[in-house]
């Protein structure tokens, strides 16, 4: 039993393919580094790039322990033999080295664990549009403002008890992936922020699905996104839906995979029809694309 144990926390450890350092009490920094590759069966897939997500070993411990970036906290998975944290990464994230904290269940000394970042280049969409597209009015800036408050108490939902991802999630609507995540617009030569989310091209009612058990957590109809449904997974994991014509939740309501949400639309400030599927991961957009089997 104890050689079972042995080997399936070695497995465990060394399919992370991360960087660990242990910080004691006395500020003392211990790190290892692991050059391969992490197995691409598991789910999310790591890639540790920005906008994506880093799966960082955290070793045995008799109760889960708690991470944090910042004071963020982060979704730890796994069990006694061998705990893992999923960090997502921001798309603004410098490349280079990376850390976040852990914290032992009982108490004790913080561990710090550093990972590195790999530089990603993004495409880039240079368009010119009428100036009144660009540029918003007192009264949808206001508006806005509004609703971004709004929504950043919603980002900011952290449940536990989460299961994490043991298979790909579903795609939420069958289509044609109309734009990617990480695309940087440039109107009129002013650069806007790069697109958080995966666009789904698909026509006006086509029914749009939970990919994975979650609950509803918010609802509305906002500037941007128009009709908008926000799914809890726990642990900081997200999920949102945007431009619908129609909304078949209401906050509160749990889903199954495969439940139906609503319906694709063309709400909010867009040119057409088709879904945008967002995923959040500690409060950071990351690549729906990381989560679905290509």
């Amino acid at each position: 039993m104890a050689g079972a144990m042995l080997r399936r926390r070695s497995a465990l450890l060394g399919g992370a393919g991360l960087l660990l350092t242990a910080a004691g009490s006395n500020a003392q920094t211990r790190t290892q580094r692991q050059q391969q590759d992490p197995p691409q069966d598991v789910w999310p897939r790591a890639s540790q790039v920005p906008g994506g997500i880093a799966r960082l070993s955290l070793g045995p411990a008799a109760e889960r322990p708690q991470a944090f970036a910042g004071d963020v906290p982060l979704l730890v998975l796994g069990d006694a033999i061998a705990w893992q944290v999923l960090v997502g990464i921001p798309l603004s994230a410098t490349p280079g080295e990376a850390s976040i904290e852990v914290r032992p269940a009982g108490g004790g000394a913080v561990r710090r664990i550093v990972y590195s970042i790999a530089p990603k280049r993004y495409s880039e969409q240079r368009l010119q549009v009428a100036p009144g597209k660009v540029e918003l009015s007192p009264e949808n800036l206001a508006r806005y403002e509004r609703e971004r408050d709004h929504q950043a108490q919603v980002m900011a939902t952290f449940t536990q008890g989460s299961r994490g991802v043991s298979v790909p999630f579903e795609v939420p609507v069958p289509g044609r992936r109309s734009s990617s995540f990480g695309l940087r617009r440039v109107f009129n030569g002013q650069s806007r922020n790069p697109h958080s989310g995966m666009d789904i091209a698909a026509s006006t009612g086509t029914p749009v699905q939970a990919p994975m058990a979650g609950r509803t957590i918010d609802t509305g109809d906002y500037f941007f996104n128009g009709n908008t449904v926000w799914l809890d997974h726990g642990g900081g994991l997200l999920t949102m839906y945007c431009h619908l014509s129609r909304i078949d939740v209401r906050p509160g309501q749990a889903l199954e995979a495969g439940d139906v949400l609503g319906a694709v639309g063309a709400t909010g400030r867009v040119t057409g029809p088709h879904l945008h599927w967002g995923v959040m991961m500690n409060r950071t957009m990351v690549d729906p694309a990381l989560f679905i089997d290509a």
